[in-house]
């Protein structure tokens, strides 16, 4: 299984049945396995806080929802987070494609690469970092899960490390 693959087996297993996403080139082969998927409603946003929005009203229409989305948006999507997720303790699986750390070539990625971990602390949202594609199956899961119990979004943030799985 590449790192595509589990990162898409993983939101199947999941029950997640309703994901937003927001453009990414690390997630593109996982974006078009869920187009592809008549079981899950996919829905393409434009920025990350509509993600976090649309998964909001999605999870109160009865739905086990996921966002997947770049790590340069993290920031856009901080009082999405904290006026409706927080207050009205909605459970996302936010997969992350995490930019701007080791093996970056973008320099404009850098910044928010260094401050991803420290803006999900500060906003209280757990994250794991998987490393291959079993430990990402495995994590994504027990992520998802977590957030269901804790009423609260789980993030998985995806290196440049791990998407060297992708093949």
């Amino acid at each position: 299984m590449n790192a595509s693959e589990a990162v898409y087996k993983a939101i199947l297993d999941s029950g997640v049945d309703f994901v937003t996403s927001v453009p990414c080139a690390n997630l593109k082969t996982v974006l078009n396995y869920l187009n592809d998927d008549k079981d899950i409603q996919h829905i393409p946003v434009t920025r990350e806080e509509e993600g976090i929005g649309v998964c909001a009203g999605a999870y109160l229409g009865g739905r086990k929802t996921a966002l997947l989305m770049q790590n340069s948006g993290l920031g856009n999507s901080i009082n999405a987070i904290g006026s409706l997720v927080k207050v009205y303790k909605i459970p996302i699986l936010i997969i992350i494609s995490h930019r701007g750390d080791l093996k970056e070539k973008i320099s404009a990625q850098i910044p928010m690469g260094q401050w991803t971990k420290k803006l999900l602390e500060t906003v209280e949202i757990p994250y794991f970092s998987p490393k291959t594609p079993d430990e990402a199956y495995k994590l994504i899961k027990d992520a998802s899960e977590l957030s269901i119990n804790m009423e609260y979004p789980v993030a998985i943030l995806l290196d440049a490390l791990y998407w060297e799985h992708a093949k």
